[in-house]
C-alpha cells in the first residue's frame, strides 16, 4: 500500500482514528508520520532526570542550560523569538509562548503540535451560545459561503458561484432585517 502523504513510499504505519464518532484511516510512511506530527521518536525530545527534577523543584534555568560540549554536538540552530528571545525548544518543554511574536515566529513548526493536542484538527473553531449568538452564526456562515465563492471563481464553474452569491445575499439581508428589529 502506499502512503497517503507522499504516494511514493510504502506505507508502514496504519492509524485509525474517530472524530465526532467518523472513523478515518491514514496510511502513511514513516518519513510523512513524523513530519506530519503522527509520531515522535524517544531522542528527539529527551528528557533526562536532570530536567525533571528541576522542572519539579524550579531550580534556575543557569543550570539547565546545555554544556559547551553539549552545544558542539548540537549542529542545527534552535528558532528563536525576537522580542522575547524565548527558543523553539524552551516552548515544546513549557508548552506556553513567551510574547505575541512567538505564534509568528514559529507558525511553520506549530502544524503537528496542532495536530496532536486537537485529535488531527489544525484550526479551532470554538462555540457559539445559540440564543445569543445567531448574528455571529449568521457572520461564519457568509464567511465560509465567501471562501466558497472564491473558490469556484478560481476554477471558473460560474454557475454553481451564482448560486453561493445568491445565498450570500439572502443571508446579507436576513441579518440586516435582525439588525433592524
Amino acid at each position: 500500500m502506499q502512503c497517503q502523504e507522499c504516494e511514493e513510499r510504502q506505507a508502514t504505519l496504519h492509524f485509525s482514528q474517530t472524530i465526532n464518532g467518523e472513523k478515518k484511516e491514514i496510511h502513511v510512511c514513516e518519513k510523512c508520520a513524523k513530519d506530519k506530527g503522527y509520531v515522535t521518536y524517544p531522542g528527539e525530545d529527551m528528557h533526562t532526570l536532570h530536567n525533571l527534577l528541576a522542572g519539579l523543584f524550579n531550580f534556575d534555568q543557569e543550570s539547565m542550560k546545555p554544556t559547551a560540549q553539549h552545544e558542539k554536538l548540537t549542529l542545527k540552530k534552535d528558532l528563536e523569538c525576537p522580542e522575547c528571545s524565548m527558543t523553539f525548544t524552551q516552548f515544546k518543554k513549557v508548552g506556553k509562548f513567551g510574547c505575541a511574536t512567538c505564534y509568528e515566529t514559529f507558525s511553520s513548526h506549530l502544524d503537528p503540535i496542532f495536530r496532536r493536542v486537537h485529535s488531527g484538527n489544525t484550526k479551532h473553531n470554538g462555540k457559539i451560545p445559540k440564543r445569543k449568538g445567531s448574528n455571529l452564526h449568521t457572520k461564519k456562515q457568509i464567511e465560509t459561503y465567501k471562501e466558497q465563492l472564491q473558490e469556484l471563481i478560481k476554477r471558473e464553474e460560474f454557475e454553481e458561484a451564482a448560486v453561493i452569491r445568491d445565498k450570500i445575499r439572502a443571508l446579507q439581508a436576513d441579518k440586516e432585517a435582525g439588525e433592524e428589529s
